[in-house]
């Protein structure tokens, strides 16, 4: 049965009675430990630092991505530290969807749970996008071959992650180490042949390039660097998916609090180091902005078209990485909000000898794959090319800024509500940390409406929720579970 005695009377929702073979047939079998949780944490976010900072180089410069960058890592400091706090009080699948839940009830939670899913399914679109651009440089295929690319990578690591959750994280920990080794080889690289003054400073205001660089290190001044911000999420963006493998972890309570943090300082190391070599070395900032490799570029300039090419197939590991284990947070993520309810039960099953959610894998890729390739026909390939290099990342960090705007807003609510809640780990930054991760993931929302290839992905965000929110309000909150999040958020409520 449920473990709380009978379905609890809440407002405006309705729990329905299990039997034990509800949660037998969704369970999930525990393996990793910190370092595959730093591994699981970085490998998620190390994709970032190989595409897509860089596409806002042109509208600020880079000493404006610099201090963009500067104010998102007060961002996701603030963030994780409230994250290990709540992850290690409630160490459940549900993430940030259980924080939310038990701070503000169920409704609070799926829209918390429904901004996560946004995020996680097409920032895996997004990286898969990537992956293709790479592969593309590096064959020299037309550009009709990207959907093909796209169906491969999504058939090869949704098949890893449904052969079990052991090989999931060994091939995690595997290809997130070989991603860092290669940008270490590329630091070593580019250090010798940089030049900061002559390429990174290499625009000038209103986004013109400077061909003997020298120019401004805020070209267009504060505003520059301000709508720089969504773009240096990037850096950073899908490090908190580390509570969803609550369930999956030996010793959740200790390890989540360390794995996330030392992911985030191992981040914010690297992300400083590639935004400073990448863009001082040829073809410099300016360039840069507009490329959908620019480590492969980098490469190409430090040792020629041909070893490039080799050096790029290393490089892909980095977004090979990011996919592999975004794959495995938007599975557990629908994994956790279906087994409570709130999305079609069904996706919830997992596999009864690996005990991976094969359901939600697939059922999130298919969702994914499919935007890329409305995206891609509707527009064609120049167009959706950019659609999906640009309104789709956008669209992913507008997720994730309303998830982290939640989660800030959960993390106030539980010190303020319940004082007494046993937290076996404390944010050392308190109320400040979640309040300035709250106030920065607004001020990024309010400048990614600023961008015009943003507007034209808000609709498709709309529609998402529109259709989540339906789908809830006339089924799912009818027919809630009391899985381990609700039950957890009900006592708590209650006080026991």
């Amino acid at each position: 049965m449920t473990g709380v005695g009978e379905p609890p009377d809440v407002e405006g929702v309705r729990y329905e009675t299990v039997d034990d073979r509800y949660f037998e047939r969704r369970g999930l079998k525990r393996y990793a430990g910190v370092f595959s949780l730093w591994a699981l944490g970085v490998g998620a976010v190390i994709s970032g630092q190989y595409s897509g900072w860089n596409l806002g180089l042109a509208s600020g410069g880079w000493g404006g991505l610099l201090l963009a960058t500067g104010i998102i890592v007060v961002m996701y400091l603030g963030l994780v530290w409230s994250i290990a706090e709540m992850a290690a009080a409630q160490p459940h699948t549900g993430g940030a969807y259980s924080f939310a839940r038990t701070a503000m009830g169920p409704w609070g939670g799926f829209i918390t749970g429904l901004c996560e899913n946004v995020e996680y399914v097409l920032t895996a679109a997004v990286v898969c996008f990537f992956i293709g651009s790479y592969l593309g440089a590096i064959f020299e295929t037309p550009p009709e071959w990207q959907p093909v690319y796209w169906i491969v990578a999504y058939l090869i690591f949704v098949g890893i992650n449904v052969l079990g959750v052991a090989l999931s994280f060994q091939v995690t920990v595997v290809i997130t180490l070989v991603a860092m080794a290669c940008l270490a080889v590329f630091w070593t690289s580019a250090l010798p042949q940089s030049d900061f003054a002559r390429y990174a400073l290499n625009v000038g205001a209103g986004g013109v390039e400077l061909p003997d660089g020298h120019g401004p290190f805020l070209p267009d001044g504060i505003a520059g660097a301000l709508r720089q911000l969504p773009f240096a999420v990037w850096l950073f963006l899908a490090i908190e998916q580390l509570p969803l493998a609550a369930e999956e972890s030996h010793m959740p309570q200790r390890d989540l609090p360390k794995g996330i943090l030392l992911g985030m300082f191992t981040l914010i190391g690297s992300a400083l180091l590639v935004i400073w070599l990448n863009a001082s070395i040829p073809p410099g900032a300016f360039q840069l902005a507009a490329s959908g490799q620019p480590i492969l570029d980098g490469f190409a300039k430090l040792y020629g078209e041909g070893l490039a090419k080799v050096l790029a197939v290393v490089a892909l590991t980095g977004l090979i990485a990011s996919f592999h284990a975004i794959i495995f947070a938007y599975g557990r993520q629908i994994y956790s909000l279906s087994r409570a309810g709130y999305f079609p039960r069904w996706l919830s099953i997992t596999n009864a000898k690996r005990k991976t959610p094969d359901a939600a894998l697939l059922g999130g890729s298919l969702v994914g794959l499919l935007v890329m390739m409305v995206v891609w026909f509707t527009l064609g390939s120049d167009q959706g090319a950019k659609v999906i290099g640009g309104a789709l990342l956008n669209m992913a960090v507008f997720g994730a800024m309303a998830s982290y705007v939640m989660q800030g807003l959960s993390f106030i609510l539980l010190r303020v509500r319940f004082p007494n809640m046993e937290r076996p780990y404390r944010s050392p930054l308190g109320l400040t940390g979640a309040g300035l991760a709250l106030g920065i993931a607004l001020l990024t929302i309010a400048y990614q409406f600023q961008d015009p290839i943003y507007r034209w992905g808000v609709a498709g965000v709309a529609v998402w929720f529109a259709l989540g929110i339906l789908y809830f309000a006339l089924v799912g909150r009818h027919r809630l579970v009391l899985s381990p999040e609700e039950a957890f958020a009900v006592k708590v409520e209650r006080g026991t």
